[in-house]
């Protein structure tokens, strides 16, 4: 029996790894580790008002959510001083980063990305029927921009800067990044992914959106999934300029935004004061990690984001599977390193005696 016609460049394209989450029977019993720190979620429930806000909006599910959300892009606008013209949504930050290729990227064109960085760029990119360039991050662990700007040709379209990187949560900072940008042509997009934001103490590293009030070739993806901590409800959003940002508006999927997202998220955007309270409790607890890791002797990346990352190479599955049996899920990169989530207090001290365990073995 035949089967329908696929695109070839599927069997290329690797599927995306979630991170794992707590293992359960098949009545739904927590049978295994209690604690995720695999997907860079946040602990913490919903801010203030924010679950009223989505119980509402969860009266009106017969009906379309605002095609435009326009409630929540009015808010970005304020919230940002940006024009709403130059705001766009989406499924979270990866689904408008999706966008962004479908408007820049096609066959014969580039994208370039540093690597390792988000998983989903070389899935996306290949997705879009693009070639992807990815270049090394450098000896420690961040974007090596000069040889990211080596690598434009002629046939680049695209190139994402994941600031902080994911999964090292190192940081491009503002001297380097002005420089970078200096020297990509003004016809190739630049997109800031910058979907930890809210989690930088350091001074040094500019707000994407500063950046993009003087470069048209400058976006910024921001999300809600993570200090906001609506990650289950897929939304996401760029600042760009009137030609991307119309694009985007253009190629988004027909009402994909929820109208319990767009609700949910303008009421985060309102609980700011909760909002900077929760991140100053995660960034305590992530300087409390790293110290700790440290002093067991491991060699910490420098990280903005809420999450640390462990070079561990041909043992990062069995720490991960030692993380697992002491009840913490972390997300294993085979034959690289670990990323691990800053979550609860408890979760993060299994996690550090596992660590000073695992230490003692190498």
């Amino acid at each position: 029996m035949t089967t329908p016609k696929l695109r070839a460049e599927l069997d290329s394209i690797p599927t995306y790894k979630p991170g794992r989450p707590p293992a359960a029977d098949e009545d739904g019993a927590q049978t295994g580790p209690a604690f995720k720190l695999s997907s860079n979620e946040n602990p913490y429930p919903p801010l203030p008002g924010v679950l009223e806000a989505a119980i509402a909006a969860a009266g009106s599910i017969n009906r379309y959510p605002d095609m435009a959300c326009s409630a929540l892009t009015d808010e970005l606008a304020a919230r940002f001083g940006v024009p709403a013209e130059h705001v766009a949504t989406g499924t979270g930050s990866v689904g408008v980063a999706q966008q962004l290729l479908q408007v820049t990227s096609g066959p014969g064109d580039e994208v370039i990305y540093a690597w390792r960085s988000f998983e989903a760029y070389p899935i996306i990119t290949r997705i879009s029927g693009a070639t992807a360039v990815h270049v090394p991050l450098d000896a420690d662990e961040r974007h090596d921009l000069d040889a990211m700007a080596d690598a434009v040709t002629e046939r680049t379209r695209l190139i994402f800067v994941c600031n902080p990187n994911n999964p090292t949560g190192t940081v491009v900072r503002r001297a380097a990044l002005e420089r970078f940008l200096d020297r990509v042509p003004s016809d190739v997009l630049v997109v800031l992914d910058e979907a930890y934001r809210e989690f930088i103490t350091d001074e040094e590293v500019p707000d994407g959106v500063d950046l993009y009030r003087e470069r048209p070739n400058v976006a910024v993806l921001r999300t809600f999934s993570k200090a906001y901590g609506l990650a289950g409800l897929r939304i996401g959003f760029a600042i760009a300029h009137d030609p991307v940002a119309a694009a985007l508006r253009k190629t988004a999927v027909p009402f994909g935004v929820s109208q319990l997202a767009q609700d949910a998220a303008v009421a985060s955007l309102r609980a700011e004061p909760a909002l900077l309270e929760r991140v100053a409790g995660l960034v305590a607890e992530r300087a409390r990690v790293v110290e700790a890791l440290s002093g067991q002797g491991w060699t910490v990346a420098e990280t903005q984001a809420n999450f640390v990352w462990l070079r561990l190479g041909e043992r990062t599955t069995d720490f991960a599977a030692q993380c697992e049996r002491a009840g913490v899920t972390v997300r294993p990169f085979a034959g690289e390193g670990v990323r691990i989530t800053i979550g609860e207090a408890e979760a993060n001290a299994i996690l550090l005696r596992t660590a000073e365990s695992f230490r003692k073995e190498l």
